[in-house]
């Protein structure tokens, strides 16, 4: 169990962050492999969730240790605990940087997407699996932080 007197950030270098972190991107490899092809595995869309899950998370984890010294840990969303929000402020704070992490892991992971998979889907259909694979994961996956963190 995290020591609660430090950043919750300091789960996702641990194997239960680990875990985590790879249960979120088997949900968007299911997710983005199903909305796509009918069906639970396919190999492209395995390979095309992945890829930019990493790249959106390094992207997350960089930003947030360069602007606040990892203190509120992005990767994907904020990994974050009570510790780190307290009060109407900390709550405000907290909206307003998962909001930019949902939107900015919008764009880079649509982005890279649209690259792997332009030739074998349309454009629209490309992004709307995006936005969908990531609501549920956003969904699925701050709900099991957040309920352990607060």
């Amino acid at each position: 169990m995290i020591p609660l007197n430090v950043s919750f950030g300091i789960y996702v270098l641990l194997p239960q962050g680990w875990a985590f972190m790879i249960t979120i991107i088997l949900i968007e490899c299911l997710g983005l492999s199903y909305i796509l092809t009918k069906k639970w595995y396919s190999r492209k869309a395995y390979k095309t969730a992945i890829f930019p899950n990493l790249i959106s998370g390094i992207i997350g984890f960089i930003g947030s240790i360069v602007m606040n010294g990892g203190w509120w840990l992005v990767v994907w969303f904020p990994w974050v605990s009570y510790n780190e929000v307290r009060g109407p402020e900390g709550f405000k704070s907290l909206a307003i940087f998962y909001g930019i992490a949902f939107v900015l892991t919008l764009l880079i992971e649509g982005l890279v997407n649209y690259l792997i998979l332009k030739n074998d889907f349309k454009k629209s259909k490309i992004m709307k699996t995006t936005i969908i694979v990531n609501i549920i994961s956003y969904a699925i996956g701050s709900s099991a932080m957040y309920s352990y963190s607060f």
